[in-house]
């Protein structure tokens, strides 16, 4: 019974977070549409190219309702979005829905390599040198953990296109093979984006251990006798695992979002180098679009990650009624 009433309580949770995402979302695609109606620049001159003529270029804002107030031009776009899952089309006339849908899961893949490299750094050197506080292994680490968050994917990246893919030319440098199911094609550019985040994985894995170790019941157990190990995993990693949940699916979040320079550093056909080659042709549905798509994956990563801490801290679960 209380586990069918937990599940429940669960359910009501989830969809009241689902519901709460409509604002956020309404507030999130009206600054984005204002934004690039204000910008400066004519996307119907854009269209027609240098030599249209005027009658031309009234057509087409009379054919994309430019010439429509505003609330109206809003609306008609969010419409489209909501019931027909349409935001326009490309200067290239393509789909801006499918376009963006096509690059997603080479950022997905991206992303999702690149937060697995920063928790199988980051989390153990956390860990240890929350254990070692002091120690040289901690000052060095901790040393590093600052490097890393200040290199930029830039510079990191073509390191490792020199070293490991022209002068040693062990790995590729460039591109997804195969259309992102190549796992070789992702370790150096996740290597380049993750080790960035798990220095801050590092660091929040020690503050958070180092905050938890202190505790009355870690010096219980290891009064009662308990071996260090399980004390570290069992006991406080456990109790330390949401402040550092919250980091890696923050970080995630924007991974999922493009990560534009490493997309560019190493040719990778993602949300990322779409929106960059988007803003430079001043493409406004495409921008539009890709900026409503990344706030609508943020949220929802979001939300996964609220979701995550009931199993990870039972406490949470009984705040789901």
């Amino acid at each position: 019974m209380c586990a069918l009433e937990g599940l429940v309580n669960m359910h009501k949770f989830i969809l009241r977070r689902l519901l709460l995402l409509i604002p956020v979302m309404l507030g999130v695609s009206f600054i984005v549409f204002s934004m690039l109606h204000l910008a400066p620049g004519d996307p119907a001159v854009t269209i027609a190219g240098e030599h249209a003529t005027l009658e031309q270029i009234e057509a087409i804002r009379d054919a994309m309702g430019l010439n429509d107030p505003f609330l109206v031009q809003y609306g008609r776009w969010l419409g489209n979005f909501v019931f027909n899952q349409d935001l326009g089309v490309s200067r290239a006339n393509h789909s801006v829905v499918d376009e963006l849908m096509s690059r997603f899961p080479a950022t997905l893949q991206l992303a999702g390599a690149a937060v697995l490299v920063s928790v199988i750094i980051g989390l153990p050197i956390g860990i240890i040198s929350a254990t070692k506080q002091y120690s040289i292994f901690d000052n060095v680490s901790m040393f590093f953990a600052l490097l890393g968050v200040s290199m930029p994917n830039f510079w990191q990246g073509m390191l490792l296109i020199l070293l490991f893919a022209l002068n040693l030319g062990w790995l590729p440098f460039g591109g997804l093979r195969g259309g992102a199911h190549n796992f070789v094609d992702l370790i150096l550019p996740a290597i380049t984006l993750g080790t960035g985040s798990a220095a801050v994985v590092a660091r929040m894995t020690r503050s958070s251990m180092l905050e938890v170790i202190r505790q009355d019941y870690i010096k219980t157990a290891r009064a009662k006798g308990q071996a260090e190990r399980v004390i570290t995993t069992r006991h406080a990693l456990k109790n330390a695992l949401i402040p550092i949940i919250t980091v890696v699916g923050l970080n995630f979040g924007f991974m999922l979002g493009g990560a534009v320079i490493t997309e560019i550093v190493f040719t990778i056909p993602g949300i990322g180098s779409f929106m960059v080659n988007a803003i430079l042709q001043r493409d406004f549905p495409v921008v539009q679009g890709g900026v409503l798509f990344v706030a609508l994956t943020f949220t929802v990563v979001n939300l996964a990650v609220d979701i995550l801490y009931s199993f990870v801290d039972p406490r949470i679960k009984s705040q789901y009624r």
